[in-house]
């Protein structure tokens, strides 16, 4: 039809046979580069949509990661809510349970740890002490739900006496105290450039 067309207009055979070949040319590219630009774009647009559906999966991952940091860091503030027991009075008990016997126990000043916790140590004594019984009273301590920890541990064999040890031990506990939220009063205008108001 397009080469019916070309006959009828005036031209010499030699440009309508240009004007032929031209005509087969861009039918020919209309045909091929058509559905390879379609490919092209449809190709594109996957690439584009597997980029994307990648991108989701990484997000739905951090947000498991980021809900299991949560969770710990909630863990961590919930241990250190309550004040951790006395620590005398608890150690003492803890050593009764497993009957063993305290001879005394000493408090050491509390220290400021950073901002936010104090430490506060005590180190008690025990004569005769069984290993089996030690090791249990060292679990409960380890297992309690405040935040208390064994910082120090000496044990001296009795000589003559089987499964008999000398023991000091120092547990310590870590209070959270709450740093100030409300920022210190302004000092008006006048008393920054010493004017009487």
């Amino acid at each position: 039809m397009a080469f019916a067309f070309v006959s009828r207009l005036s031209l010499s055979s030699r440009e309508q046979r240009l004007v032929r070949v031209l005509l087969a040319v861009a039918i020919v590219t209309l045909f091929i580069g058509i559905p390879l630009g379609v490919e092209s774009v449809v190709s594109t647009r996957r690439a584009d949509n597997a980029d994307m559906r990648q991108t989701l999966a990484d997000v739905q991952a951090a947000r498991v990661q980021i809900r299991e940091k949560q969770a710990k860091k909630e863990a961590i503030v919930a241990r250190y809510r309550e004040r951790a027991p006395e620590l005398g009075a608890f150690l003492e008990q803890g050593a009764r349970k497993q009957k063993l016997d305290v001879t005394d126990s000493t408090d050491r000043p509390a220290l400021p740890i950073g901002k936010r916790y104090i430490e506060r140590t005590t180190v008690i004594h025990m004569k005769k002490s069984g290993l089996l019984a030690l090791s249990k009273f060292f679990e409960s301590i380890e297992q309690s739900a405040a935040p208390l920890s064994i910082s120090r541990l000496s044990l001296r064999r009795r000589m003559g006496e089987p499964d008999a040890y000398d023991v000091e031990v120092g547990v310590s506990a870590w209070d959270r105290t709450e740093a100030a939220t409300t920022p210190p009063p302004k000092a008006s205008a006048s008393a920054a450039t010493g004017k009487a108001p």
